[in-house]
């Protein structure tokens, strides 16, 4: 296990300024090129922990897995929401964020007061009264981490399975980013069914004109 431990002094902050309820927001998949964008959510209780819990990135495949039961059984609530590939496609990254932060948020069962939230956009207002916005949270603050634990599990598993029916681009190993593999599959054979159309990959290593890339008109940017 990598890194150092992540803590709770921003949960700490938010609960002696009067937030009972804190919830740590991680997104995964926007990177991706095949695939949905996830966010995972989580709700920590203020007392038990559970050793080994780091930002997912840090971890090793096989070190999630193992501690993704544990880690939602710690949860007091947690939730895991996704935007499909078509989502990211007609809505756009930004949309689509937020709309799978809207998701998980509403599988919680619980309303939080407050929300972490790895980086410097809030994507999740007005769905959580007060965000508080942090770089390399999922590093540095413990519930984020936790969350980021849940949502990297979640999609790698559909991500797994989607590899059976889409064989040809290695999603098991890749799950769906760009590596040398993937990009000579999509040279040889084309987008499979859960690519994103509209990302510019389309343009460069699908040459194959019975399946252009999708064009969206200029949209004003959210950063």
């Amino acid at each position: 296990m990598a890194g150092r431990a992540p803590t709770r002094q921003l949960e700490k902050e938010l609960w002696a300024a009067g937030h009972d309820v804190i919830v740590g927001i991680d997104e995964v998949g926007r990177g991706a090129w095949a695939g949905p964008l996830m966010v995972g959510a989580a709700i920590l209780p203020r007392e038990k922990r559970v050793n080994g819990v780091r930002d997912s990135k840090l971890l090793t495949e096989r070190n999630r897995e193992l501690l993704f039961d544990r880690v939602a059984g710690w949860c007091e609530a947690w939730a895991v929401g996704g935007a499909s590939q078509e989502e990211c496609d007609e809505l756009g990254m930004a949309a689509a964020q937020k709309l799978a932060t809207q998701r998980a948020i509403a599988a919680l069962g619980v309303v939080p007061d407050a929300a972490v939230v790895d980086g410097k956009w809030n994507f999740v207002s007005p769905c959580v009264p007060h965000v508080e916005m942090k770089v390399k949270a999922d590093r540095y603050c413990l519930s984020v981490a936790a969350a980021s634990i849940l949502a990297k599990v979640t999609r790698d598993r559909l991500m797994r399975e989607a590899a059976q029916h889409y064989p040809q681009w290695s999603f098991d190993t890749n799950k769906g980013y760009p590596c040398p593999l993937h990009k000579a599959a999509l040279q040889g054979y084309g987008p499979s069914a859960i690519h994103r159309r509209t990302w510019v990959f389309m343009d460069h290593y699908v040459p194959w004109p019975g399946v252009p890339r999708v064009v969206k008109p200029e949209q004003p940017t959210l950063f």
